[in-house]
């Protein structure tokens, strides 16, 4: 509609959008002969689903290692901070590998003492 020479606001009144949203998808065709979206910034997942279960039936096994150890046996490069949430994902936390046990208040108050 711009091309046969239709004013900005004509077009956006046509398609029910404001006039700055042509002007921007106009200028955008304009410098790149493409006024498609760009591509998002989505955060892409370093490790797959078959991955997190490796690492948590690593950490299973051997409740030694640490999360920067499980970083170096997924055999790709995770870091410790993602070991360590898809651990927590999992059911397991603290820096070694270990099922948390929620104490029972009882238990608190007996460790505080008198």
């Amino acid at each position: 509609m711009l091309q046969a020479g239709a004013r900005q606001s004509a077009v956006a009144r046509e398609l029910n959008v404001h006039r700055s949203v042509i002007h921007r998808l106009w200028n955008h065709y304009q410098r790149d002969q493409n006024a498609s979206r760009r591509r998002g910034s989505v955060l892409r997942r370093i490790s797959t689903t078959a991955d997190d279960r490796y690492l948590l039936q690593c950490s299973r096994r051997r409740r030694t290692l640490t999360a920067s150890q499980l970083s170096a046996a997924a055999g790709k490069p995770i870091s410790r901070q993602t070991v360590s949430r898809r651990l927590h994902e999992g059911g397991l936390f603290a820096r070694r590998p270990v099922v948390c046990v929620p104490l029972s208040p009882a238990y608190v108050r007996a460790r505080l003492g008198p």
